[in-house]
């Protein structure tokens, strides 16, 4: 008695499946009475189908497992049952074997179709958080940096107000940290930028503009509060003005938005 003929029929995985005649039953429960490997088998078949179950798999229409086994019915011939102690295992008809790969290769694929869109689901909803938490800690330590400049002894706010080519209502502000030269402005009142076109602040040391960096309005949809710009040890004042994203070496003085001295 082989039993390595019996386990590859695909008479078992059809018994799991509940697809055996009243004939097939009865010859698998005998093997599964004599052979401890062929009821170690049955336990692993019944296991397997239970995961696929247990992951949400879909099963296999009933149109295609009704065709499969009526494929089978049309084909296969009745055999009388064969005592244990006589039985010679004949390998089954490979329709069998086919049916049971069809069933299993379906569960499989619908098994790794919604895992794959859990998956998905599941990752993107972790980005989103991880996106929204980091904005929330750049806003906190924005806010955090705004509190420590108000508090600083050393921090001077200056307030650069609009002049007449600007438009209406420009206003932004700058922290100048005296002890560190450290510039800091905040540019939430100036309007925003045209496409192509970003502020750039300037200050004034010696009666010559010095670039001071370009300011960055928002991210991500969000405007900045207070935004670090280059360092100076003195300056007479500070001024804004529209230019070519990028900056220039020279400040448009007719885009001159806002401005103040110290």
């Amino acid at each position: 008695m082989q039993i390595n003929d019996i386990i590859s029929s695909g008479l078992l995985e059809l018994y799991v499946l509940g697809k055996t005649n009243e004939q097939e039953t009865a010859q698998v429960l005998a093997w599964k009475a004599q052979y401890p490997d062929v009821a170690v088998e049955l336990l692993a078949i019944e296991d397997a189908l239970e995961q696929l179950d247990f992951a949400n798999a879909l099963p296999p229409s009933n149109k295609v497992k009704e065709s499969i086994f009526a494929s089978l019915n049309n084909e296969k011939q009745a055999a009388p049952i064969i005592p244990i102690n006589q039985a010679i295992v004949k390998p089954l008809n490979n329709n069998f074997k086919y049916a049971a790969a069809a069933i299993l290769f379906l569960s499989l694929s619908a098994l790794t179709f919604t895992v794959y869109n859990k998956y998905n689901k599941a990752n993107s909803a972790l980005l989103a958080a991880e996106e929204k938490i980091k904005n929330q800690q750049n806003e906190l330590a924005s806010l955090q940096n705004n509190l420590d400049l108000s508090l600083n002894s050393d921090s001077r706010q200056v307030v650069l107000k609009s002049t007449p080519t600007a438009p209406a209502n420009s206003t932004a502000k700058i922290f100048w940290v005296k002890n560190t030269g450290d510039v800091y402005v905040e540019a939430s009142g100036m309007p925003e930028t045209p496409k192509g076109m970003q502020y750039q602040l300037w200050a004034i040391i010696d009666g010559k503009p010095v670039d001071a960096g370009m300011i960055i309005q928002n991210t991500n949809g969000k405007k900045y509060n207070i935004q670090k710009m280059n360092s100076f040890g003195k300056a007479q004042a500070f001024a804004i003005t529209l230019e070519k994203e990028g900056g220039n070496p020279t400040p448009t003085m007719e885009k001159l938005y806002v401005m103040s001295t110290i």
